[in-house]
């Protein structure tokens, strides 16, 4: 099994000189010692990716001006220097293309959200990434934090029953000051439609909430209706999304985005209210699971514990106490694309519904979410089926 003897090579696309989600994916993936970064296109510009390969300590021979170049150059390499895997954080607009490059190319996935520019190119992948057999991950990383993973095995183990009403919210004030217009690249490409689609907030942050509620609850959403908002003058995509959804199993819920409530920073919070119990989960604050039962004192459970599922405790490095948060819980969905990286590497590889991080099909589901949710507003906020 040579796989587990050494880190596994990661390239990347994207995150070069001015970007913030890039760095984090540096991070993250390296948390754990079982990556190394040795190559990239980190833009666009050639002198900004040979600025950030510098940075970064890469050989300038692997740092490309194109990721077509970089997908041809890295899959003519010895196998024991190639990278095994690609990483990609650039604008949704890219986001297909350069997967299948690297696809056609044999190389493994990773992707930032939401998952493609369009439905069509999401449809597309889907079909690609099955053909191909190689691991391709999207980093909805709130899926990684350990109590999440705990608040999942508590509904996937029948405990709390039946799922009632489902509350999830993500409320930003990060777009309440015309950014764009002062030269923020984040906000540039995030509320103009020719690079992030048809889909603004929606996108961003609903459909972290969408994988979210359906990770824990394990309850899809089948219906939904929805309305949707533009305050700021010039702007054409949503900045605020209101929707309420009925679930698979019966439940009802409401969904509340927005990244122009005052005051509010990265306010992700997820209530679940089921038969035999509820629970609550805020992303500001991930360290706590409020635990509610019938006529029983309010529990708050805390990550670390032995009280806690194996996938919780799975998902947790340090004591109890110490907190974990935002980058750990990236690292995690990296420390499962190199199990499942590894075994494919080794002829033993996972099958899909086996992958411990959100899969090609997750991104599908964020990209369905937003096109149903414009179909329902355009409708005049009409019940459309997911």
């Amino acid at each position: 099994m040579e796989s587990w003897n050494r880190k596994l090579r990661m390239g990347m696309v994207g995150g070069g000189q001015g970007a913030f989600i890039g760095g984090v994916h540096r991070i993250a993936a390296t948390l754990d010692q079982q990556i190394e970064i040795v190559a990239g296109c980190f833009s666009r510009d050639p002198e900004n990716t040979r600025i950030t390969g510098a940075e970064l300590y890469l050989n300038p021979n692997r740092c490309y001006s194109s990721y077509a170049e970089m997908a041809s150059a890295e899959a003519v390499l010895p196998a024991d220097e190639r990278i095994d895997f690609v990483s990609i954080v650039t604008p949704n607009i890219s986001h297909f293309e350069i997967a299948k490059t690297f696809l056609d190319a044999g190389f493994h996935v990773v992707c930032d959200k939401p998952m493609t520019y369009s439905l069509d190119e999401a449809e597309a992948l889907v079909q690609l990434v099955e053909d191909s057999g190689l691991v391709f991950a999207l980093t909805h990383n709130y899926t990684g934090h350990p109590l999440v993973r705990h608040a999942r095995a508590l509904f996937a183990d029948g405990s709390m029953g039946q799922i009632r009403k489902v509350i999830v919210e993500y409320l930003q004030d990060f777009l309440m000051v015309p950014h764009e217009k002062l030269g923020q690249k984040q906000a540039a490409w995030r509320v103009d439609p020719t690079q992030s689609g048809i889909g603004g907030t929606m996108g961003d942050v609903g459909t972290h909430c969408v994988n979210l509620l359906e990770y824990v609850t394990g309850d899809p959403i089948v219906e939904l209706c929805a309305d949707k908002s533009t305050f700021l003058p010039d702007r054409v995509l949503d900045e605020d999304v209101n929707a309420l959804l009925r679930f698979e199993g019966g439940g009802k819920g409401v969904l509340s985005i927005s990244q122009v409530a005052t005051g509010e920073e990265n306010g992700l919070t997820l209530r679940v209210y089921a038969e035999q119990g509820a629970v609550k989960w805020a992303q500001e604050n991930p360290n706590y699971l409020e635990l509610y039962r019938y006529g029983e004192p309010r529990q708050t459970l805390t990550r670390g514990q032995g009280y806690l599922s194996d996938a919780a405790a799975a998902g947790a490095r340090i004591p109890t106490g110490h907190p974990e948060g935002y980058l750990e819980a990236f690292a995690t969905i990296y420390v499962g694309v190199v199990e499942a990286i590894r075994h494919y590497i080794d002829g033993d590889p996972l099958e899909t519904e086996a992958y411990d991080f959100p899969t090609v099909h997750d991104g599908l589901r964020g990209m369905q979410f937003i096109y149903k949710t414009v179909e329902s507003c355009e409708n005049g906020s009409t019940w459309v089926s997911m």
